[in-house]
């Protein structure tokens, strides 16, 4: 099924969406992004449905095309503080924070959202696979999270956070075990089941 341009066509609207949400490590990513009314890519999908490889092609063409898209972020230490569902809030409303133009109408992946001072918001369940906007902005949100990650793997090479990104595999789980927690880690989350907690943090 294609997706949709928009929901409200009479107004700027902005697509958030938001990555990162249910890993063990590392910050959580939102991206908002306006597309121009016209705009069309038939490969443009939710980024979970599509390859590494062409989340970073779409990457290239969102940035060029769109009208404005801006990406913000909540840290671990945010997310353990606030919870990773706020902490998801906070990451998409830096990101509309930071758009070049002030969107008259967001539109939400999910099903909740703090709103934004003046600005109406519709949440849409699955999102990502309906609206060409929230694609893009999850696109974009995986994709500068997947950066971060990458880098990240290189002071902690012993997590294959590039394999993982931070979420709960097996071979991540096992390092956690292994050599504790870094200042990486969500200590509010379940990192191993309660009976394996014996870690130390760096």
């Amino acid at each position: 099924m294609a997706l949709l341009p928009c929901l409200k066509a009479d107004c700027v609207e902005a697509g958030c969406d938001e990555a990162g949400r249910g890993c063990l490590a590392g910050a959580v990513y939102a991206a908002a992004v306006i597309l121009p009314p016209d705009f069309y890519n038939a490969d443009l999908n939710d980024s979970k449905l599509l390859s590494a490889k062409k989340r970073y092609e779409l990457r290239t063409v969102i940035e060029r095309e769109a009208v404005a898209w801006a990406t913000g972020m909540a840290t671990p230490e945010e997310i353990d503080c606030i919870n990773i569902l706020q902490a998801s809030f906070l990451a998409m409303h830096r990101a509309i924070e930071q758009l070049k133009v002030v969107p008259e109408h967001l539109l939400i992946d999910g099903n909740r959202f703090t709103p934004c001072p003046g600005i109406p918001h519709t949440t849409v369940v699955g999102g990502d696979g309906k609206y060409l906007s929230i694609a893009a902005a999850s696109v974009l949100a995986k994709t500068y999270r997947d950066d971060c990650m990458n880098r990240l793997d290189e002071v902690y090479p012993a997590y294959q956070l590039a394999k993982n990104k931070g979420y709960p595999t097996r071979a991540h789980r096992d390092a956690i075990r292994k050599y504790g927690v870094t200042p990486l880690h969500r200590k509010s989350f379940t990192l191993l089941p309660p009976q394996q907690k014996q870690w130390s943090i760096e």
